[in-house]
């Protein structure tokens, strides 16, 4: 083989495959020893080379010189080692050269696998390589196959990737031949080649479209803080600013559209609720609830993070969107129990609750429903507060006189004791059941006497 003839076909595997010429010669090289060890044995210590000049393969077997020659595949005497070189010294080592006809059809067979079998090794490694570092990032493919509902796409150069079933969204068909972007998840190491999991489903695929569609994202103007998603349905996108002058969720949304557009159509169709970042919780929460503009926020316990959102009243079946979506996203983004409601449904709890404390006032004796109802008016609704009322605080209301204020403490009173004894009474009855269970028991099964009878 010419020097030009090596260099092209060295080149040609380079563009091919992807692997370096100095690898492909190290692994001719390795081929050649391999092949020969097959066909002399693998005891034998043998070297080879290649010209880059000429293109000529050489090899040849190293043998140690020895006095006396105990292994003769690994030794020579220093007598025969002389007829080969001149020079040569009892102790060192000697190249024979190996003649063309030593390597037969079988063995040239056998480096020639080998030589296949290393290429596809160092193509693989040189996949996983090249793809490992790219976890977390889009790529673009096109549909090579659909086996078993999993979509195997074609990344080129010989690398393939898989979208299983439930890295894919319901409302997405592909055919075979469909060009497809999709986000790498993870590389590992196969078999037959690096495995490369690729979703569509998952919320960093959104985050990675805005980081390519958002200049200002991509500079770290602006941060994407997170994202959730019901795939193929929702998203809703948290994005914060470091520059004053920049507004996020324009930066987002750009133009008439012209940068959120093309997110949409690549998700073909999913909605995308862009919501401002905020430290403070009751304004997050309100953002949250997107595209509704709350009427307020009120937060009920920050130890266990519930909040009530009150919007308007032709505004709660947007809030609440279908099948819960949107308040069930809210909810995921925040990390917040969020309870929905509307300003008719708050008017009609308020109302009754009033009725009911009402109700209650009026089975107070000397209390009738008006005057139940002026003294719920006027706050004195906890029966526990109105039984440590003054007769000047009740005779300030409208229609109550002094003995009437004083029965009606007197019958509050009488009230809080009765509650105090349901207390206690509660509190005690599971005591007595399990004493009665107990008992039961003994009678069921009395004690037995372990020890001899002495009249016995």
């Amino acid at each position: 083989m010419s020097k030009n003839e090596l260099l092209a076909a060295l080149e040609h595997m380079e563009k091919d495959q992807g692997i370096p010429k100095e690898t492909i010669l190290q692994m001719v090289e390795q081929a050649m020893v391999s092949a020969y060890r097959k066909h002399a044995g693998q005891q034998v210590n043998v070297v080879s080379s290649i010209d880059t000049e000429t293109g000529q393969m050489r090899a040849w077997v190293v043998k140690n010189i020895v006095e006396e020659v105990s292994n003769p595949v690994m030794e020579i005497t220093a007598e025969d080692a002389a007829k080969i070189r001149d020079g040569v010294v009892e102790g060192s080592s000697l190249r024979v050269p190996i003649a063309a006809q030593d390597f037969a059809r079988i063995a040239a067979q056998t480096a020639k696998q080998v030589l296949v079998q290393k290429v596809r090794e160092t193509q693989r490694e040189g996949l996983y390589a090249e793809y490992k570092p790219k976890e977390g990032t889009l790529l673009n493919g096109s549909v090579l196959r659909i086996l078993n509902r999993n979509i195997v796409v074609d990344l080129g150069r010989g690398a393939e990737g898989t979208i299983p079933m439930r890295e894919q969204v319901r409302r997405e068909h592909w055919a075979v031949g469909d060009r497809v972007r999709a986000l790498i998840l993870k590389v590992e190491r196969g078999s037959r080649g690096p495995e490369i999991l690729l979703s569509r489903a998952h919320a960093d695929f959104v985050k990675r479209l805005f980081e390519q569609e958002v200049p200002e994202i991509y500079e770290k103007t602006v941060d994407v803080v997170a994202v959730v998603r019901e795939p193929g349905f929702r998203s809703k996108v948290v994005v914060r600013s470091h520059n004053l002058k920049v507004d996020p969720i324009g930066a987002c949304v750009g133009v008439k559209g012209s940068r959120v557009r093309p997110i949409i159509n690549e998700l073909q169709g999913e909605r995308i609720d862009l919501v401002g970042w905020s430290d403070e919780a009751a304004v997050y929460i309100a953002n949250a609830m997107a595209p509704v503009k709350p009427l307020s926020v009120k937060i009920l316990s920050h130890e266990a993070r519930r909040a009530e959102v009150l919007v308007a009243d032709d505004q709660l079946s947007l809030a609440i969107g279908r099948s819960g979506q949107n308040v069930r996203l809210a909810n995921k983004l925040t990390n917040w129990n969020l309870d929905v409601r509307s300003e008719g449904q708050k008017r009609e709890a308020a109302q009754a609750n009033a009725q009911a404390t009402v109700d209650e006032l009026s089975l107070l004796e000397g209390v009738g429903p008006k005057t139940a109802e002026v003294l719920q008016k006027a706050g004195w609704a906890d029966v526990h507060r109105l039984s440590s009322a003054s007769v000047e605080d009740l005779t300030a209301l409208s229609g109550v006189g002094d003995k009437m204020a004083e029965k009606i403490i007197e019958s509050a009173r009488a009230r809080v004791l009765e509650i105090t004894e349901e207390k206690k009474r509660t509190a005690v009855e599971p005591l007595a059941e399990d004493e009665e269970v107990n008992a039961s028991s003994d009678e069921t099964n009395p004690p037995t006497n372990t020890e001899e009878d002495p009249a016995s």
